[in-house]
């Protein structure tokens, strides 16, 4: 029998279901809860001494980002032995950087499905951004995750899928942070798109606000947040919240997702900061969560003392609408993580930075700089290479055309194949658009997210290269348009033996893609080549996913998804075009038959939203809820080009004696429920992280070759009734192993409670499903070698 403390349970778990469902309102909660430390307990206690010496404008200053040397800034304390903190850019470089690295991208990264490569990424440019004196780097991305194809940041991050980017953010903040950086780990949440990312003016100047990302509960929970709660776990630095509004309110003043969601279910300890100009109220921001505001003024020419932090955290105070205890809790968030990685000893800033940042004012504070142009790539440029061809995935090769042997001749097509001619440094009005530049390889894409090249392999330079070796002819025309006309291909002579076609996919910051073929005519391109070579291999360079209407052309022979290498382009791609690298990357998304086959979830952009008066008119709702990218093909059974996890290789693979082991005393039983926690430590409840079952296949290497299998896991769990779809399956476990020809390897895989259990938005909980789960083990979504099912609950 209900008692008044049961009803009043039950009631207000209905009526947070009910806000949850509704995309028009994001439930409030207050107060936003302080950290404690958990996991620094030592630098929190060096934070609490720091933040007893302030002064309540000294604690405002800490709070607010200032202009400065770096891309982001916090003002010295010089009294108190602290000299300021630099946030610089980005996810896969040290952005505006002289004499550092550039990367593979996130995508790149998440298609080698290597977690020590992943690992040592973050390790590495961790190094360079410390040694360029920066102490905060604005990466890894996880948001946008990729719900839209569409989306012009998705290469930015890794995966549509919420397991692969989870695994991957947690490798990368880990190898980032063990360098001795803090890591910030963004755009949270629910940032999938370009379009009206931000407030504009509409004719009659009337304040548009931006999109609003609609998403459901469980939605959130289950894709969304989750490789939030990887990075959590993995006691990232700081978060950073997103551009747009999240059911109706803007992301960086949600309480909902900042003070519920993120310090309240995750147990995250560190600081929240916005992104730049993501800051729309002070008094409000704060009490919903928000940590630090950049850049700090109002606009990036404006009044430094138009922040709506700043002097204004000060008159909060004051005035009552913000408590002390708050803004404490801030400055200890933010100097935490900043004692724990020892930061009061550091390398100063950079010397050449300030003259980079020369889009902001002339800087308010003293920071210390050290000596210009510091060298910092220390030989990163092997990882790069090997990365670059560890993301590299071999989707089509008929009779063994790959790898190449020493041909007689070869033609080399495409205005990718080249080197660039419009400069090494992917930002600036002359990269801010939906097409990007025409000549030139893509090795990173564009916006915030670029990096400065101090150099660039180019295809066409490493086959030349590796041409000179063999003896090789080689020709070449690099002119789309000339390569696609009548009679374009008449100078080439002899016919090539191999024909190599280049194409590339431009995405940037501030734009979605407006198509999913490859940019620059390159189906014409592709279907000219083919028509004159019956021996034609595509490559494509891309930030994000392409449809190819091309790919069962008989002449084509071999496709390859570059995806976007770095530095070491050319080279990346030659390794495993000649077989110096055996490919074995897997696809993080599918490659769908058409383009239309993505309208799942479109990009909100109509033309009566761009023309619109209504303040409130952006609305994104994602009713797709939980299915997207393989996970709507496979719901509704329908046909893809190359499906996810896909990837060939010169030798194959097999895969047999699927076993599963329980681990007693985990948790197993007839209750799905989640054992209560206090507290909640990083990463959420402990119990989300224990152990409950270890799955064990065997792989062999059935072919000729010494190649890297990539055995993948996936869960079917059953549909829960009252809810929206499941998906039919899910990943949950991978792994790269390197086998010898003959060889065989067993290879374990863990199985948390996460990983078994579903959001129910009803009990507000996680829980294992009732019934059977189907375990099913492969090379990839579609290709499942060994089958079998497990049950927790009955």
């Amino acid at each position: 029998m209900f008692t008044l403390a049961g009803w009043t349970a039950l009631l207000a778990g209905l009526t947070i279901r009910a806000l949850a469902q509704d995309y028009s309102t994001s439930p409030p909660l207050y107060p936003s809860p302080p950290t404690q430390g958990t996991g620094w307990e030592a630098a929190f206690a060096q934070a609490e001494a720091f933040v007893s010496n302030l002064t309540l404008e000294e604690k405002a200053q800490l709070v607010t980002g200032t202009s400065g040397p770096c891309v982001g800034n916090i003002g010295a304390v010089p009294r108190l032995g602290f000299d300021g903190l630099c946030l610089q850019d980005g996810p896969l470089a040290i952005r505006q950087a002289t004499y550092a690295s550039v990367f593979p991208a996130g995508l790149t990264t998440a298609a080698s499905w290597d977690r020590s490569l992943m690992y040592l990424r973050g390790l590495y440019m961790g190094g360079e951004f410390k040694g360029k004196g920066s102490h905060v780097a604005l990466g890894p991305v996880v948001g946008p995750l990729g719900r839209a194809a569409y989306g012009g940041r998705n290469w930015e991050g890794f995966s549509p899928d919420p397991y692969l980017t989870g695994v991957a953010a947690e490798q990368t903040i880990t190898g980032m942070q063990q360098s001795g950086i803090q890591a910030c780990l963004k755009h949270y949440i629910g940032y999938e798109q370009e379009s009206q990312r931000n407030p504009s003016l509409s004719a009659d100047n009337v304040t548009i606000e931006a999109v609003s990302s609609n998403i459901d509960d469980r939605t959130i929970h289950e894709l969304y947040l989750w490789p939030f709660a990887n990075g959590v776990r993995a006691g990232v630095a700081s978060i950073m919240c997103s551009y747009n509004r999240l059911n109706g309110s803007y992301a960086c003043q949600n309480s909902k997702t900042q003070n519920g969601l993120l310090k309240g279910e995750l147990g995250f300890q560190g600081w929240i900061v916005s992104d730049w100009g993501g800051t729309h109220a002070g008094v409000a921001s704060i009490n919903a969560g928000l940590d630090m505001d950049m850049p700090g003024p109002l606009s990036y020419s404006g009044d430094q003392n138009s922040s709506f932090f700043g002097g204004n955290v000060t008159q909060a105070v004051n005035n009552g609408s913000v408590a002390e205890t708050r803004v404490d809790d801030m400055v200890r968030r933010i100097m935490t993580p900043y004692f724990y990685l020892q930061q009061n000893q550091y390398p100063p800033i950079d010397g050449e930075e300030p003259a980079l940042n020369s889009n902001f004012p002339p800087y308010d504070y003293q920071f210390t700089l050290g000596a210009a142009n510091v060298e910092v790539r220390d030989g990163h440029a092997q990882l790069i290479r090997e990365l670059g061809s560890a993301g590299t995935v071999l989707l089509k090769n008929v009779n063994n055309t790959l790898p190449l042997s020493a041909p007689q001749t070869l033609g080399v097509f495409g205005n990718d194949a080249g080197d660039v001619v419009d400069g090494l440094y992917f930002s600036g009005s002359a990269f801010q658009n939906q097409y990007g530049y025409e000549y030139g390889n893509l090795p990173v894409a564009g916006g915030s997210g670029t990096g400065r090249m101090s150099y660039l392999v180019s295809p066409l330079e490493a086959i030349k290269s590796r041409a000179t070796q063999d003896g090789t002819l080689v020709q070449y025309i690099l002119n789309n348009t000339l390569i696609s006309s009548a009679g374009g291909l008449s100078s080439i002579l002899p016919v090539p033996q191999i024909c190599l076609v280049f194409l590339k996919t431009w995405a940037s910051e501030g734009y979605d893609r407006i198509g999913l073929e490859p940019d620059w005519n390159s189906t014409g391109v592709v279907n000219s080549v083919a028509s004159h070579c019956n021996n034609t291999i595509v490559i494509t360079n891309s930030a994000g996913l392409n449809v190819m209407p091309w790919a069962t052309h008989p002449n084509v022979t071999a496709i390859l998804a570059a995806h976007l290498p770095g530095q070491e382009s050319g080279n990346s791609i030659v390794d495993v075009l000649y077989g110096t690298v055996n490919p074995s990357g897997k696809l993080p998304y599918t490659i769908a038959l058409n383009a239309s086959d993505y309208n799942f979830a479109p990009i909100t952009n109509s033309t009566t939203l761009v023309e619109t008066e209504d303040p409130n008119s952006w609305q994104s709702n994602f009713t797709e809820g939980l299915l997207i990218d393989y996970r709507h093909f496979d719901y509704y059974n329908q046909s893809v080009a190359f499906e996810f996890g896909f990837g060939l290789s010169y030798t194959t693979f097999d895969m047999s004696g699927i076993q599963i082991q329980s681990h007693a005393g985990n948790g197993n039983g007839s209750v799905g429920a989640l054992p209560p926690s206090n507290p909640i430590v990083p990463g959420g409840n402990p119990s989300l992280w224990e152990v409950l079952f270890t799955v064990s296949v065997t792989v062999t290497n059935t072919g000729g070759l010494a190649g890297a299998a990539v055995p993948q896991v996936y869960l079917s769990l059953p549909q829960i009734r009252g809810e929206d779809p499941t998906p039919l399956n899910v990943l949950r476990g991978f792994d790269k192993i390197m086998l010898q020809p003959g060889e065989s390897q067993s290879v374990k895989f863990d199985l948390m409670r996460r990983d078994l259990s579903y959001w129910n938005t009803m009990t507000q909980q996680w829980m294992i499903p009732s019934g059977p789960i189907g375990v099913n083990a492969g090379f990839s979504s579609r290709d499942f070698r060994q089958k079998t099912q497990l049950t927790v609950v009955t």
